[in-house]
């Protein structure tokens, strides 16, 4: 009974959205630990100061959704755009 004055059929929607921005988070905090080329978390690592890892930081800035979105119009429905846009 005490469960279900707490947590109310409301309160879902914010539970989802909070799950979602939780779930973004973690995924970047693990993408940056384990492959951004300027995070260091062992020991080793950190004493080896700066370095000029160029193609390594290129590699990790151009991912797959980059590449993919490079060419693309930044248009939402291109279709429906050139409907109403184009004079024909």
């Amino acid at each position: 009974m005490a469960g279900s004055r707490w947590i109310r059929p409301e309160v879902y929607p914010l539970f989802a959205a909070m799950g979602v921005a939780v779930g973004i988070c973690g995924m970047q905090l693990i993408r940056n630990v384990t492959i951004n080329p300027e995070v260091r978390v062992n020991k080793q690592n950190r004493a080896a100061g700066i370095l000029d890892n160029f193609e390594e930081g290129r590699k990790y800035s151009e991912n797959f959704l980059r590449k993919f979105a490079r060419n693309k119009s930044p248009e939402i429905m291109p279709s429906i755009n050139r409907f109403f846009t184009d004079p024909n």
